[in-house]
């Protein structure tokens, strides 16, 4: 168990840079731009999100879950991914491209178009690759992908947005450079580029990781959906400006989220290698019980203090934010639940209760959005979100007992092993 804790202190650091160098890109671009030009921002990057989702393919887990049961060989695996992020690539780069120019009020700025959807193989390059380091429970690894990437940002945001005024494509030009910067990196340090040919393709392993991945990919489509909905219906229903204050309101909540994920790779990682999945899964829930309570404390602060915070970090101009992130914390607090538990589901290859769920969280989010935007805007967005949130997490709790074996009290009784676990998070921590 101390190699959980050390783990734990590894990505716990990471959490906290990726947090720091997020939250300080949010209040550049919130402060320099304004909260039409972010609307702007979040309309264009909608789509290339979901699509990273939708490119990812699942690959990342499944070449976790091979590598961690050692079913085929490291340098089989790499070639595969390989082969599989060039099609995907191209595929998501022209689909992308044109679902924004022709279903968003921002597809006919061209260039800004191009600039959104440029990242995409790069930041798939970085997920397929993570699946190397969950697999071998290099944690460290996995970590510099997920934060390096945001600290370049910061720094290009600062040169090409601040000093250059180059605004709207500075940000997301400083995205394009975040994730060009990590994959070289990786290219270069896995040795990945002596596998960029399409001589001995196993086309039995890419349909075996494809067969495995689509069950994650889709599952994770879902859950991003229900999360990136918002602004696609705020774009059709409603302006920029309402997108900018949903989306400043929206991204202080999301780092809440931050929390359970800092369990998420460890428990996946650990999950595809448990030998006993049902005496793993109470430890999980110990780390849920964990979270909840962290997550609802923060909540707490955020509810309370939202109306200085929004200030002090965005400026006058989002103080609209205020509402938007009260609105949310209700359902973001129960996302909790999904947040933590989903990546044990996931390490056991089984997804389709969290599919279920999530897309009746998806139908209730559309109805509500499609009423509630035309008169609320952000607002009604925001209650829209939260409702969908919670039912659909209410919902995941019922399956996952359920899948697992296990009763109600279960889930919401505290243990022993919860101090313990606490403790020892406490103390890995301070050192």
């Amino acid at each position: 168990m101390s190699n959980f804790f050390k783990d734990l202190a590894s990505v716990g650091l990471s959490k906290i840079l990726i947090i720091v160098f997020g939250l300080l890109n949010t209040v550049l671009i919130a402060r320099l731009l304004g909260p039409t030009a972010n609307g702007v921002i979040g309309s264009l990057s909608v789509y290339p999100t979901l699509f990273m989702t939708i490119g990812s393919l699942g690959i990342r887990q499944s070449a976790t879950y091979f590598v961690g049961q050692k079913m085929y060989g490291i340098d089989d695996i790499k070639r595969a991914i390989v082969n599989i992020w060039f099609i995907t690539s191209i595929v998501c780069v022209l689909a992308c491209f044109l679902l924004i120019y022709f279903f968003s009020s921002n597809g006919n700025k061209l260039i800004l178009v191009a600039l959104s959807v440029i990242p995409i193989p790069f930041s798939l390059f970085n997920t397929y690759s993570s699946g190397i380091f969950l697999g071998q429970n290099n944690i460290s690894g996995f970590n510099r992908i997920n934060w390096l990437p945001t600290m370049i940002t910061f720094v290009s945001n600062i040169l090409l947005v601040w000093i250059f005024k180059f605004n709207i494509s500075g940000a997301l030009l400083a995205t394009l450079i975040g994730n060009i910067s990590i994959s070289f990196l990786f290219a270069f340090k896995e040795d990945f580029f002596k596998y960029f040919n399409f001589r001995n393709i196993d086309f039995e392993l890419i349909k075996s990781m494809l067969k495995l991945g689509l069950i994650y990919a889709v599952s994770l489509l879902i859950i991003n959906l229900n999360y990136k909905l918002d602004v696609i219906l705020l774009d059709r229903l409603s302006n920029n400006y309402e997108i900018g204050i949903y989306g400043k309101g929206a991204a202080l909540m999301e780092y809440l989220w931050q929390i359970p994920m800092l369990l998420s790779s460890i428990i996946f990682a650990r999950s595809a290698n448990a030998k006993d999945g049902k005496a793993f899964s109470y430890k999980v829930l110990s780390l849920l019980r964990i979270s909840f309570i962290i997550v609802f404390v923060a909540s707490v602060f955020l509810f309370v203090l939202a109306p200085y915070i929004v200030l002090l970090l965005f400026g006058e101009e989002f103080n609209a934010s205020v509402s938007v992130l009260r609105l949310l914390l209700p359902g973001v607090l129960l996302m909790t639940i999904v947040k933590v538990l989903y990546v044990d589901l996931a390490g056991k290859g089984n997804l389709w209760g969290s599919i279920k769920s999530m897309t009746i969280g998806i139908i209730i989010n559309i109805i509500l959005n499609i009423i509630l935007i035309p008169k609320y805007g952000a607002n009604g967005s925001a209650f829209s979100s939260a409702v969908s949130y919670s039912i659909a997490s209410i919902l995941f709790l019922y399956y996952y007992i359920n899948q697992i074996g296990l009763s109600f009290s279960d889930v919401v009784k505290f243990s022993s092993e919860d101090k313990v676990y606490f403790d020892k998070i406490i103390k890995k921590f301070k050192r």
